[in-house]
């Protein structure tokens, strides 16, 4: 599973709260060394602003930020930064996870280098987190939550759109293409043939590009669609399940329990 996969997977199955949130310039060619004797206590998400530093975490491991870059991590080690001669602005997200014994949490614990991303929405989010950061209460504690996972959702969408590099643009037609024609009795063949792969190349890329194999994903997509509808109260379970490209009621019944570990009927007469 590729490194930014594995990190939306254990912010979403990892609990962890939140923490300050801090805009801070360092001067320039500057030497910060305020966590060489006494570890970090937090993780967090550094965003670069403008100019450049150097971040080395226990001596050894030197990662160089500039606008736009970011790491994520960074928990119980030793840190220095060098600061290059125009300064270094940055965005900074403390957080925690609850759980350090948890093997997502010590992913979410762990240094991750982050590439550049140049989209303005990055800013705008930032901007409102820094507001959102000073407003009491829990509802004040949500939003600050909800917009964390927002920008940590962008960094690695843009890390996953430069690793990718022209699959990116390919992988995302064909996520579009299944969403367009679930209902329909698809093989893994005709996504394939669309990009001209042959079927095993192209499932092997499609699960490096979006964690999950192209089958599990329309599996997965026709369950959620399928929710939706018995969620309505209007529709029976056979006609559902035709909607979502199951002829067999029963088939789709037993597919349905398995992913969403409920009958397809319980929901049903629940919502009615």
């Amino acid at each position: 599973m590729e490194r930014y996969e594995a990190l939306a997977q254990a912010f979403l199955q990892a609990p962890f709260y939140v923490e300050g949130i801090y805009r801070t310039y360092l001067e320039p060619n500057g030497v910060y060394r305020g966590h060489i004797d006494k570890p970090t206590t937090r993780c967090g998400v550094v965003i670069g602003l403008k100019g450049e530093a150097t971040f080395t975490f226990n001596g050894s491991r030197s990662i160089p930020l500039s606008a736009g870059a970011s790491l994520i991590g960074g928990y119980n080690m030793h840190l220095e930064i060098e600061v290059g001669s125009e300064g270094f602005e940055y965005c900074l997200l403390h957080y925690m996870p609850e759980n350090l014994d948890m093997q997502e949490a010590q992913l979410l614990a762990d240094v991750t280098q982050l590439g550049k991303t140049c989209d303005p929405l990055l800013h705008q989010l930032m901007e409102q987190l820094l507001h959102a950061a000073q407003r009491p209460g829990a509802i004040g504690q949500l939003e600050k939550k909800s917009l964390f996972y927002r920008i940590v959702s962008l960094l690695l969408q843009a890390e996953r759109q430069q690793q990718n590099g022209q699959l990116y643009p390919v992988m995302e037609e064909m996520l579009q293409f299944i969403q367009a024609h679930y209902m329909e009795p698809l093989t893994l063949k005709q996504p394939a043939d669309r990009c001209q792969l042959k079927p095993k190349y192209f499932s092997a890329l499609f699960q490096k590009f979006a964690g999950i194999a192209p089958i599990d994903y329309l599996i997965q997509y026709r369950m959620d669609q399928a929710q939706a509808m018995l969620m309505t109260g209007q529709y029976t379970v056979a006609a559902v399940a035709r909607s979502v490209g199951y002829h067999d009621p029963y088939y789709f019944s037993r597919l349905y329990k398995k992913h969403k570990g409920t009958p397809p009927s319980q929901v049903m007469q629940s919502a009615k």
